[in-house]
């Protein structure tokens, strides 16, 4: 069943994947109702594709609080080993994520991974490879997701140097991989001008 019914206006399929961008400059105005965040999060996890329908990705969703320890965690691991005099613009990028409205983290269940792993052994090598294709895809879902409902977000790699404290904090399984944090809230700032290369040089049809 559809998230959105009738005389709800989705934005249209291209116009969202054209308007998904690495929005920086967000703040924590509220966009849509939490319940509405979920709902979108769910239908994402719920449907995005996964190979042999694993269901390998695992998602939590930092909000308030919670969102701002996850930045604070990130900036004080930082500290340790970015050299003071330089620290200036890392916590400067730290308080821009914070400034948000929430936070996505993206895990993958390693256990599924190493399950069929043992399940498929010919292709034993290729699973961890297929669980970031799914990820990757999850990722994209929500990013879109959210984009059409508002929201300016971007996809951030701090792990595993946060990994530990993340698990401990939010008590979360010791098999479950970190993939990507995924900041928002209501976009402040548009996203700069992107280029792109020639799609002649990307692409190829026979027919």
């Amino acid at each position: 069943m559809s998230i959105y019914t009738e005389k709800e206006t989705a934005k249209d399929f291209y116009a969202a994947v054209e308007g998904r961008r690495s929005i920086y400059a967000i703040s924590n105005e509220p966009v849509i109702p939490d319940e509405k965040i979920e709902e979108i999060i769910q239908f994402a996890v719920k449907h995005t594709p996964t190979a042999y329908n694993s269901q390998s990705g695992k998602v939590v969703v930092l909000l308030g609080e919670h969102h701002q320890k996850l930045w604070d965690i990130t900036k004080e691991t930082l500290r340790k080993i970015v050299p003071a005099e330089n620290f200036q613009p890392t916590e400067e990028k730290m308080n821009s994520f914070a400034a948000g409205y929430g936070t996505v983290l993206f895990f993958e269940d390693q256990n599924v991974v190493e399950g069929l792993q043992k399940k498929f052994p010919l292709y034993a090598d290729k699973f961890p490879m297929y669980s970031q294709h799914s990820s990757g895809m999850l990722q994209y879902v929500v990013w879109t997701a959210l984009e059409a409902e508002g929201f300016g977000a971007s996809l951030q790699h701090y792990q595993p140097l946060i990994d530990d404290e993340v698990k401990k904090e939010w008590g979360i399984p010791q098999e479950w991989l970190l993939h990507a944090q995924m900041p928002f809230g209501k976009p402040t700032a548009p996203a700069g001008d992107k280029e792109f290369a020639p799609l002649e040089e990307r692409m190829k049809i026979f027919k």
